[in-house]
């Protein structure tokens, strides 16, 4: 498992396609309603104590966590006027305290509530779904590499024409895909085991989600014809004319990519529909596939410059800016070196996104959280496929 995944980065997906196929399977059956069952006096009363008892411990802890959220987000935004005034950050503009933690009763059961099943995981589309749908609504189908290592070449390629380093490539490639990833790995199926299944969208070298390639085309959808096009220039016969096809397709699915505004909820809410998902067959494709793995890269360096940061970041300094995002990442980044060790790693989520990251609970300080980076990058640089990425330099 790639060690992104382990952070948990990522909410998985339902396909509206799946749901409906379900419906159709079930027409006509009708549920059995759950039956409540019968409860002695004694137990409701027990189990109203232990509400009452849970509910006013969880009470506590809300208003404890909501306060230091609440903190989170007014240092944060402090922050933010003083870099932008120019002003230098100190201790007291971070909340230097970890955040709340529950270890109250879990909320008890209720005796007399009919008991339903458990939910079952949502489905989280995979490659498949992905090229059904480019080839459905596209009719687009990706141009495979013949073999791992040429892709790698069409990556390293197009990485370093980008003005990315050796070092951020083949680290970054080892922290996302293991170490030995293909181009077609998937979060949850890096390796094939019985009931395997996918946890994400993530997707390639750089685990791309399926909102990032939307994202990315409706951002770059220009630049990456601009560059196709160009290399059509160079080709004839038959070659160019496969390749001017495909930028044919790769327009209409950019122009479809910004049917709704820039912001990452809509891109999020078109990657999800049936047509949208064809959009990561892309990440597939020899020609747009390193493109669109690269550029993911490209946001967040220019990011930085664009800040004043004029140093090359480190590929562990460029993960967390892709692990956080690119604002909480920089503010990560930038922070003086003594006061790594102090600020907890929550200054740089949402709480929900930190529960999700088993990681960054665990290494709660932003010292220790850029060490485990280097450190895993260390050890996944070593593995096979980086080597391989390594030499096609």
């Amino acid at each position: 498992m790639g060690f992104l995944t382990y952070y948990g980065r990522r909410a998985t997906l339902c396909v509206a396609v799946v749901f409906a196929s379900l419906r159709l399977l079930h027409a006509g059956t009708a549920a059995a309603e759950p039956i409540a069952p019968t409860v002695s006096p004694a137990a409701m009363a027990e189990y109203k104590q232990k509400l009452e008892e849970y509910t006013h411990i969880r009470d506590k802890y809300e208003k404890e966590a909501a306060a230091y959220w609440n903190a989170i987000a007014e240092k944060r935004r402090t922050r933010l006027v003083k870099r932008a005034s120019g002003q230098p950050i100190a201790p007291d503009d971070y909340v230097l305290a970890q955040p709340p933690v529950y270890s109250g009763p879990e909320r008890p059961v209720d005796p007399s509530a009919p008991q339903a099943p458990p939910p079952g995981r949502s489905y989280v589309p995979v490659v498949g779904d992905f090229l059904q749908s480019a080839a459905e609504h596209f009719k687009f189908v990706p141009e495979r590499p013949k073999s791992e290592i040429e892709f790698k070449r069409a990556y390293v390629r197009v990485a370093t024409a980008s003005g990315l380093t050796k070092e951020q490539i083949v680290r970054i490639y080892g922290f996302e895909a293991g170490g030995s990833g293909t181009y077609d790995v998937q979060a949850g199926l890096e390796y094939p085991r019985p009931g395997a299944q996918a946890i994400s969208t993530a997707l390639g070298y750089n685990q791309l989600l399926n909102t990032n390639s939307v994202e990315l085309l409706a951002e770059h959808g220009d630049q990456f014809i601009k560059i196709l096009k160009a290399r059509a220039e160079t080709l004839e016969g038959e070659s160019r004319t496969a390749l001017e096809r495909k930028i044919e397709i790769l327009h209409s699915m950019v122009k479809f990519c910004r049917t709704v505004s820039d912001s990452w909820s809509e891109h999020e809410r078109l990657a999800n529909s049936p047509k949208g998902l064809g959009i990561h067959a892309l990440n597939l494709d020899i020609d747009i596939g390193p493109l669109l793995q690269t550029q993911k890269l490209l946001d967040s360096v220019a990011f930085a410059r664009a800040k004043g940061f004029s140093r090359i970041l480190t590929a562990a300094e460029l993960e967390m800016m892709n692990l956080t995002g690119d604002g909480n990442g920089f503010d990560m980044v930038t922070m003086p070196l003594e006061l790594r060790d102090k600020v907890p790693t929550a200054n740089f989520f949402q709480p929900l996104g930190l529960r999700r990251n088993p990681v960054a609970i665990h290494y709660n300080v932003v010292s220790k959280l850029i060490a485990v980076t280097d450190s895993k990058m260390d050890q996944e640089s070593n593995l096979p496929g980086a080597k391989d990425l390594a030499a096609a330099f």
